[in-house]
């Protein structure tokens, strides 16, 4: 088998070009199945970061209907601070968090910026930061701090914020033209959300925007994991008789953890696959592309086949020569696209992080690189099994006068 190798190597290496140029068929579609996973993966990753949330008893409740801009902002009949007073009497629920996600203009540095001021309300602050998974990177979080506020770490960060300049605990920030001072930096999240917010009391917000009473998203910390699917059902049909709406007809949204997410991984999943499909063309065009070089191969070697079997060489030996041949020029292939598609994956969730915000690391799937050299190869050696039976089965003689 060794012998086999040797000369498959050496026959390639001396046709050059061809061999370089056979094997681009599966260099492309095993580069392309490559990068495309790896950046799936690291889509996959970056989207699960952007809803991510601190606890597994959290649900979160919006208004449905047309919106515009931020999850529950511009809804046809929105959420209430009283709608989430009501929440909070329920026997499952141990805190709620009621929370308006407003458009601000924010100045500082003698620079203007438009970024979102998340709300809160005092007493309800711990469950909150509990439910979201907020902690304080620098200095501290409101605990009745009215006046003052927390940003989040691409806020603070002077390459990410757009003022050019550091935003640190003890700075003062011009938000719609009143001062507030920052007191914390929340840590990075690696969420587009969380990591761009300001985190200031509903009582300093409200007066600047004017909404009301009105809420964009109502959070809720259950009492146990055990309670989701209770509690779940408890506000549902809590919010259907304070909305008078019936069942099926729900204008608003109570969402777990685990369904948000799961939703966004079937449609990624979906679209990873129909891509590695359309893909895998091209992985076909290479083992005809190997079919036709070996056939080609067979035809200019007729000679070397007749000298070969005149000495000796039986049929099985002539076929695993070519059978070997073809094999390695698609583990070639292969192995040069693994490479090429995992630096273009690489490249591609660093691109993506830096898009969204997020800090995930790109996934190198080891049982993927494996399977994809093994399967090369047998895409070349599968795609010369005619030419090689074709060699193998030629006639000493006739081969000789070729």
């Amino acid at each position: 088998m060794v012998d086999y190798f040797s000369f498959a190597f050496k026959n390639l290496k001396r046709r050059g070009l061809r061999s370089y140029l056979t094997l681009l068929g599966v260099f492309i579609g095993i580069a392309a199945v490559i990068s495309l996973i790896t950046l799936g993966s690291g889509l996959k990753a970056a989207v699960n970061a952007q809803f991510s949330v601190g606890s597994t008893q959290a649900l979160t409740i919006q208004a449905g209907g047309v919106t515009y801009g931020p999850p529950g902002s511009g809804a046809v009949n929105p959420l209430t601070k009283q709608d989430a007073e009501a929440i909070s009497k329920l026997s499952s629920i141990e805190s709620v968090s009621p929370r308006s996600l407003e458009a601000v203009r924010i100045e500082y540095n003698n620079k203007l910026v438009f970024g979102y001021a998340l709300s809160m309300d005092e007493g309800n602050e711990k469950g909150m930061y509990e439910s979201m998974g907020l902690e304080a990177d620098q200095g501290k979080l409101l605990y009745g701090n009215f006046g003052k506020i927390v940003v989040g770490a691409n806020v603070a960060d002077e390459t990410k914020n757009g003022f050019e300049k550091e935003i640190s605990p003890g700075k003062k920030l011009l938000i719609e033209d009143r001062e507030f001072q920052v007191i914390g930096v929340l840590e990075r999240e690696g969420s587009f959300t969380l990591d761009n917010i300001i985190l200031m009391y509903d009582a300093d917000l409200e007066p600047l925007i004017g909404y009301g009473d009105s809420v964009d998203i109502i959070g809720v910390k259950v009492k146990s994991k055990d309670l989701m699917g209770k509690a779940k059902a408890d506000i549902e049909k809590l919010l259907r008789e304070r909305r008078n709406v019936k069942v099926g007809e729900e204008d608003f949204e109570v969402s777990t953890p685990d369904a948000i997410l799961g939703q966004i991984n079937s449609v990624l999943n979906g679209i990873q696959i129909f891509i590695i499909i359309i893909a895998s063309i091209s992985i076909f065009v290479g083992a005809i592309g190997i079919i036709n070089t070996m056939t080609t191969s067979v035809l200019e070697r007729k000679r070397e086949i007749g000298i070969m079997k005149a000495i000796g060489a039986k049929n099985k030996h002539i076929f695993f020569q070519f059978f070997v041949e073809s094999g390695l020029l698609g583990f070639i292939g292969g192995a040069m696209g693994i490479i090429f598609g995992l630096i273009v994956g690489y490249l591609g969730t660093m691109g993506i992080n830096s898009f969204v915000g997020s800090t995930t690391s790109p996934e190198i799937n080891i049982f993927l690189i494996v399977f994809s050299l093994i399967g090369s190869f047998l895409i070349g050696a599968i795609a010369g099994i005619i030419p090689a039976m074709r060699a193998a089965h030629q006639h000493p003689v006739e081969a000789l006068r070729g």
